[in-house]
């Protein structure tokens, strides 16, 4: 007797299509319930996000403890003391900092530039293809006084990658990740660089894991559960073999390896480790925005804001942005407008009633400026991009069918 995966594997070489098929392991441990906090705007379909006995997710109560209880100074401290232990006595690099050129990572890169006097030697995955403005914003951070390297991944492999994550996890952004979570500690590695800052601790930022609350790093062996929806680059090749999109041939192990950290006994050999800005001062985009602006010449869209959201300054550098946010809007009702009012919801900057309003009136907005070219970088057609979109919407527990039609069961309110 076949598997379901081999049958669908066989269908999908007959017909020539790859067919839908979930390997997003966090939508069967969503509650059927769905709930909003009381707070912002997240629901409890964001996963690993917890709700409290008063209905305020995790995300909200880490905000509260940010404004409340963490100690910055002390923590500022920590971070000071850090720097004194890796910052060269020559001038050479001794911190990786992974970022596009964008508001947070160039944040970051000055600030332990200018502020700490480390030397940074920062990093970029590259998008799947830079957007005008992105491509303005990475050369414009470089002459405000960077060096950087930018990756660029095998281009034949991405793009099936892309295709595979799109149909078999329901986001065709995860290529990208596996190269975002791993590119800083090849980098480190190879140059025997012992520090790398990242940003945010997005899980507890944006509600997500709490394990790491009051730690400043995390190790690799939790981006599978946390960032790759519970399976690897590896399983999705294997996948990508069984249902003929990939050829053996093509999986060069230098190639692949670039998608996976490198291996757990060169991590420990070179001693390398990662680090959150985050954990040691407090974390607000806007502000870093402003501070970029002034600092490393970052400029907003010029195209006015993003599509699917009211925001201008978020996330600009890549074309395919735009659908990780759509494929999560029909996963778990949530698209890139929620995320954007819940951070502004929690940081004080708009209350919950002006963020419902937003989510309401620009998170249904699908991607239409990209749109063809995502289709052309995916190798799909238009009617099997909604075949997918639509698979994912009815595994999700916010969507149901009335009258031939996708109706949203539990809109914010």
């Amino acid at each position: 007797m076949t598997s379901p995966v081999a049958d669908l594997a066989t269908k999908a070489k007959a017909s020539g299509v790859l067919l839908p098929y979930s390997l997003d392991r966090q939508l069967e441990k969503l509650p059927k319930e769905v709930v909003f906090c009381r707070n912002c705007v997240v629901s409890n379909q964001r996963p690993r996000t917890r709700f409290n006995e008063e209905g305020i997710c995790s995300a909200c109560q880490w905000a509260y403890e940010k404004d409340h209880v963490v100690d910055w100074a002390k923590r500022g401290k920590e971070l000071e003391k850090l720097c004194d232990q890796y910052r060269s006595k020559d001038g050479s690099f001794d911190v990786v900092v992974p970022g596009s050129g964008g508001k947070d990572s160039g944040f970051v890169a000055h600030q332990l530039k200018r502020r700490y006097g480390m030397n940074p030697l920062c990093v970029t995955w590259s998008p799947f293809e830079y957007t005008d403005i992105g491509w303005q914003n990475l050369q414009n951070f470089v002459k405000s006084g960077f060096s950087n390297i930018l990756g660029q991944p095998e281009g034949q492999l991405h793009r099936k990658l892309t295709k595979l994550a799109f149909a078999l996890k329901g986001d065709p952004w995860e290529p990208f990740t596996y190269g975002q979570k791993a590119w800083a500690f090849h980098i480190a590695v190879r140059f025997n660089i012992k520090l790398i800052m990242y940003g945010e601790n997005g899980e507890l930022e944006y509600g997500g894991s709490e394990k790491y609350k009051n730690l400043p790093c995390e190790g690799p062996e939790e981006w599978a559960e946390q960032y790759f929806k519970g399976t690897s680059v590896d399983d999705l090749v294997k996948f990508g073999i069984q249902y003929g999109v990939i050829q053996q041939s093509e999986i060069k192990p230098q190639t692949l390896a670039l998608y996976r950290c490198p291996p757990a006994e060169e991590v420990v050999r070179s001693q390398t480790q990662m680090h959150w800005y985050s954990y040691y001062h407090k974390w607000v985009p806007q502000e870093n925005y402003y501070y970029c602006v002034e600092h490393t010449g970052f400029q907003p869209n010029p195209e006015g804001r993003s599509e699917g959201t009211y925001t201008k300054y978020v996330s600009l550098d890549d074309k395919l942005d735009g659908f990780h946010w759509w494929l999560s809007y029909m996963k778990f009702g949530m698209g890139r407008a929620s995320r954007d009012a819940q951070t502004d919801i929690r940081r004080h900057h708009i209350t919950r009633d002006e963020g419902v309003a937003l989510v309401r009136r620009y998170d249904g907005e699908a991607p239409a400026r990209q749109f063809k070219w995502f289709l052309d970088y995916a190798g799909v057609t238009e009617e099997y991009y909604w075949e997918v979109c639509n698979y994912y919407r009815s595994l999700s527990n916010v969507w149901e069918k009335k009258n031939n039609e996708w109706v949203m069961k539990y809109p914010v309110a």
